[in-house]
């Protein structure tokens, strides 16, 4: 059984005691490891390795002995309580191993819950557990962790009292950094916020935020195609200390608009449109570009490529005197209104 994204977090809070196994895969190590860490504990407990009730194999061992695994799920341990055995970094050469425990598994045996980085829809792996009635797959894409998340992490770090502007800084920094880095930063907060009884402030939160983080192009396409217009100064001032050019801004934001005019103007519609589009999108990002094409709609995309395609040919006129990263940053800031408009 494959879970969306909502269901993954509710399961990931409160999994299944009496399934057969979950995969968790995903390309960023990061983001899998304190999920894997998050299901075992919710599953056995916070002593229950201590007490032998988790098993743990890599591949290779699986490789050497495929019945290891099958066994393991079988074998009582001396305290009692529900059991795990977990395959970390599972390969293909794995397979066969997680198969056949899989096919052996019964009620009262350890749940297998196996890791994995990015597999393809192709995957063995993933089929043989979004396949089966009793068994859960879960991907986790390279997205900014939804407030729900977030709440939890900043619970987790004991961040309850937290003001409206420090949340927003937060949200910002938990899309910018990798997950590793965004609880490095949770953890120096909490420290730093020992004895002290007041609500988190933005003051607190600059305090501990690194002194600088990269900007991605993305950034600034998705604050303006979505019309948070209050992030473009900041986005922008990163962006040029990272020696972006106001021509790459340009190509990148008209590639964007571009793509999304082309699933808007589909005759099916932008639902359909967005599966069409060249070079194709996937998984929350084509979710996340549908919702902005919708907003959009066509009529005000033609105006937005109409006025990048204005200021891209003053960027690349021989006369052009005014500053290049503010002539861009009006363009953007006029295109986030365009998109407020009804």
């Amino acid at each position: 059984m494959k879970l969306n994204k909502s269901q993954a977090d509710a399961y990931f809070r409160k999994p299944t005691p009496d399934a057969t196994g979950l995969l968790i895969y995903g390309s960023d190590p990061t983001r899998v490891s304190p999920k894997r860490k998050h299901v075992i504990k919710n599953l056995i407990g916070e002593n229950g390795e201590q007490e032998l009730r988790l098993t743990r194999f890599t591949s290779a061992e699986l490789r050497a002995d495929p019945s290891l695994l099958r066994d393991a799920t079988k074998t009582i341990s001396f305290f009692p309580g529900p059991r795990v055995v977990l395959v970390e970094e599972a390969i293909d050469s794995a397979f066969s191993a997680i198969e056949a425990a899989v096919a052996a598994w019964e009620p009262n045996d350890a749940q297998i819950i196996v890791t994995a980085g990015q597999l393809k829809a192709t995957s063995r792996l993933r089929k043989l557990f979004e396949g089966h009635k009793n068994a859960r797959a879960i991907a986790l894409y390279d997205d900014a962790p939804s407030l729900a998340e977030l709440q939890s992490m900043l619970a987790t770090a004991e961040l309850r009292n937290v003001d409206r502007d420090a949340m927003s800084a937060l949200a910002q920094f938990s899309g910018d950094l990798g997950p590793g880095d965004f609880q490095q930063l949770l953890t120096k907060i909490a420290t730093y916020k020992i004895g002290d009884d007041r609500s988190l402030s933005i003051t607190d939160v600059a305090a501990c935020a690194p002194s600088s983080i990269d900007a991605t192009l993305e950034d600034a396409v998705n604050a303006v195609a979505e019309a948070r217009h209050q992030d473009i100064d900041s986005i922008l001032r990163r962006l040029e200390a990272q020696g972006t050019t106001g021509v790459a801004l340009c190509i990148g934001i008209m590639r964007h608009f571009r793509t999304l005019y082309a699933a808007a103007a589909d005759p099916k519609g932008a639902a359909t449109g967005i599966t069409r589009v060249r070079p194709p999108v996937f998984g929350p990002l084509r979710n996340r570009m549908l919702r902005q094409c919708q907003n959009w709609g066509v009529y005000k995309l033609e105006r937005a490529i109409a006025q990048i395609t204005e200021v891209d040919l003053q960027l690349r006129s021989p006369n052009q005197n005014a500053p290049a990263m503010a002539l861009v940053e009006r363009l953007l800031i006029r295109l986030s209104m365009l998109a407020k408009r009804q």
